[in-house]
């Protein structure tokens, strides 16, 4: 008994009181205790196999509000075929519906009900009614009539019969159901034993206030004891998203390297997203297929005509680059066309356009779009890390170790690097680092050094590094997950799941 709490005592009495054993409900009323005080107390001596507890299911029905209306009215069909019947047995439609004073959003229920317990058939030309037979009550009926004398209804105590006509008034949302657990606690012979020495109901305190320790009554009182190894409740505090978290940590390693972050427009102009790039105006991936053009407004402005001038030549002959450029003529309507940015690289090609002086360390991460098809990998909006360094001696090395050191802030240790090919840098080159978990080397950035068709229309002098890729594939590796849309379904559980820090 000592180790009882006030709870468990006044339940185990209560329960004595209703000889051994009664429902939760009235265990609350004898205990005068409140239900989920009842409810923790039965927990606790469950556990300390002094009661048992019984459940069942209990299901009950009652009315809706327009269950309760046909349950004065009698059901809509009810009230047209007893109306057919004083008519004759056969009428028109209206005659009918008048003559039961049916309401005309319950008519076309009432046929369709008619023809269904096969009391009458419709002419549907003429719309005339006629009755089959002498309609007998239905257990739908039946069970309505029920409703409206007593209600709620459990369902288990009702006949069979009854009970099929339950479902059936519910299609017609005539009745509405409840499911609740009802449970009973009963005493084992451990808890009658225990309960047959006597119970003397001790008042626990649970807390020490000024007034106990001043007047000396802690030392009689008896102090609640709490169980400190027992699960809490969980919480789910407010945290930032684990995609957000990924994206934040890329920036803070940028900075710490020296590098300054750049923004830019959502909606660029295909002159800097593409032209200024040296990308042909009949590259595939100017095509609507892979870019998203924008239907109004579709052209946008230009730069100085100087600037425009010379990545025209580049493109058409290679002006001065020692290049033979495209060999095509180029379009500035073309270039004035408005998209949404396939790429960061126009926000940093704008950048170098108005910074040609060096030193120059910016990156960028933000969105881009592209016309993809939507499935596990690919998305058609999504991440981009983008970043330039422009100085008067940097080579391809200094690229390669500025990388390396991204990635191993990242704790991805193993990096390497092998030759690509791309529009606008050369030399170009693909980073592939190896993740552990997966056991294989994963391509996540493409890289080189910008060439000269891409700087001499924008004056630059000197070489400029740059690198880009996906962030989203790069958090796919950190977060461990298969299917790249997972990170915007706003999934809350999976949320909730990720840790704040990641390794």
């Amino acid at each position: 008994m000592a180790e009882l709490r006030e709870n468990e005592q006044k339940t185990l009495l209560a329960l004595e009181r209703l000889r051994g054993r009664g429902p939760v409900d009235q265990l609350v009323k004898v205990s005068g205790l409140a239900h989920a005080a009842v409810m923790r107390a039965a927990l606790s001596l469950t556990t300390k196999k002094l009661v048992r507890t019984h459940e069942r299911k209990q299901t009950a029905i009652a009315l809706t509000k327009e269950g309760s209306y046909h349950a004065k009215k009698r059901l809509p069909e009810r009230r047209l075929i007893n109306s057919l019947i004083k008519l004759g047995g056969e009428a028109s439609v209206d005659d009918v519906a008048d003559a039961a004073g049916l309401e005309k959003k319950f008519l076309t229920i009432a046929l369709g009900w008619l023809s269904r317990k096969d009391w009458a058939t419709i002419k549907k030309k003429e719309r005339v009614l006629k009755s089959l037979r002498e309609p007998l009550t239905g257990n739908d009926e039946k069970l309505l009539s029920l409703l409206a004398e007593k209600e709620p209804l459990i369902v288990e105590d009702l006949s069979q019969e009854l009970q099929k006509a339950v479902s059936l008034l519910k299609k017609r949302r005539l009745v509405k159901v409840s499911k609740k657990t009802l449970r009973e606690l009963e005493l084992t012979d451990a808890g009658w034993d225990l309960a047959e020495k006597g119970i003397e109901i001790v008042e626990e305190v649970s807390q020490l206030t000024p007034e106990l320790i001043r007047t000396g009554r802690w030392r009689k009182a008896k102090l609640r004891r709490f169980d400190v190894t027992a699960p809490g409740p969980i919480i789910h505090p407010g945290k930032i998203h684990p995609a957000q978290q990924i994206i934040q940590r890329v920036r803070e390693i940028f900075l710490e390297m020296g590098f300054t972050e750049i923004r830019g427009s959502i909606v660029e102009t295909a002159f800097w997203n593409f032209d200024a790039l040296f990308q042909p105006q009949d590259h595939p991936a100017r095509e609507m297929m892979d870019t998203f053009y924008l239907a109004q407004p579709r052209k946008g402005k230009l730069p100085k005509k100087d600037v425009v001038d010379a990545v025209a030549k580049t493109h058409e002959d290679g002006w001065i680059t020692g290049s033979r450029g495209w060999e095509y003529t180029w379009s500035a309507d073309e270039a004035k066309r408005l998209i949404l940015r396939t790429h960061t690289t126009a926000v940093t090609i704008r950048y170098l356009a108005e910074h040609k002086e060096p030193p120059v360390k910016v990156f960028s991460v933000d969105r881009v779009y592209r016309n993809e098809k939507v499935d596990y990998k690919h998305l058609a909006e999504f991440h981009q890390i983008e970043g330039i360094v422009m100085d008067k001696k940097v080579t391809l090395r200094d690229l390669m170790g500025t990388l390396k050191e991204f990635y191993l802030k990242l704790g991805l240790k193993k990096v390497q690097f092998w030759p690509s090919y791309f529009p606008y840098t050369e030399p170009s080159m693909q980073s592939t680092v190896y993740v552990p978990e997966l056991k294989t080397w994963v391509e996540l950035c493409g890289m080189g050094i910008f060439r000269p068709e891409v700087l001499a229309p924008l004056g630059i002098k000197y070489p400029v590094l740059a690198w880009g890729g996906g962030l989203e594939r790069l958090i796919i590796l950190k977060l461990g997950i298969e299917d790249i849309r997972l990170l915007y379904k706003n999934d809350l559980g999976w949320m909730r799941r990720t840790p704040v820090c990641q390794r």
